[in-house]
């Protein structure tokens, strides 16, 4: 992330969740064609008595939902490595202002404070022309992503806001807002702040400067990536 965001998290001591229609993958959501058709064959098993064109119906109406479902649905995206990737600095900050917060899964899991439900779990990466992805909790879809994705190694935290008694769903739906912020408790989740490799050193004054104003007692080092490499 940026130093911009960074700051944002530590001033609301919250994340943000953005609404899965806006994370750029026309694919979030979707099933797999096998899945599509493993769905159209149930609609026929369980209303034998409808002919194709109300199937049909049916089928359109339920990937009108799906469409929907992912302006309720909001995600907070993490990636999963037991060292740093120089191509996830590259693509998701920016060389001079770039930072990284390392936590754990027990720690993250623990650090909501909000009285929401947040589901997290790793995502599945696959061949949407041949693998089948499972339908029964409106979850699922969100935990799979096409092999191109791969090198993400993503493990996602996840809200359904689709009851439309929830004020946040309404506004989702009608007024557009692109996500919601989740409060946090910073000192569980935060166990270490690293600053981009290519970043200046005194960018990594600033950060510290910051973090100490903000009470988080956690380390802030230069990504691992910016050593100096021994020649002997």
């Amino acid at each position: 992330m940026d130093f911009t965001k960074f700051v944002s998290i530590l001033d609301k001591r919250a994340l943000f969740f953005p609404a899965a229609d806006k994370l750029g993958d026309p694919f979030e959501g979707s099933f797999s064609k096998i899945t599509e058709v493993m769905r159209l064959a149930q609609f026929k098993e369980h209303f034998p008595e409808n002919d194709d064109h109300s199937i049909e119906q049916m089928r359109r109406n339920s990937a009108h939902w799906l469409k929907e479902q992912r302006r309720v649905t909001l995600i907070s995206c993490w990636h999963e490595s037991s060292h740093e990737s120089e191509a996830m600095w590259k693509l998701y900050s920016r060389e001079s202002d770039g930072i990284a917060i390392k936590t754990d899964f027990d720690s993250f899991k623990k650090s909501f404070t909000c009285s929401e439900n947040i589901y997290i779990g790793k995502v599945s990466y696959v061949d949407y022309k041949r693998a089948w992805i499972p339908d029964g909790n409106t979850f699922f879809p969100y935990l799979y992503k096409r092999k191109s994705f791969m090198h993400e190694h993503e493990v996602r935290a996840i809200s359904d806001r689709s009851n439309p008694q929830d004020e946040v769903c309404k506004k989702l739906r009608d007024e557009n807002l692109t996500g919601i912020d989740y409060e946090v408790d910073l000192l569980l989740m935060i166990k270490e702040v690293i600053v981009a490799p290519f970043a200046p050193d005194w960018f990594l004054e600033l950060v510290n400067s910051v973090v100490d104003r903000y009470d988080l007692n956690v380390p802030v080092v230069k990504s691992a990536l910016a050593d100096t490499p021994m020649w002997g």
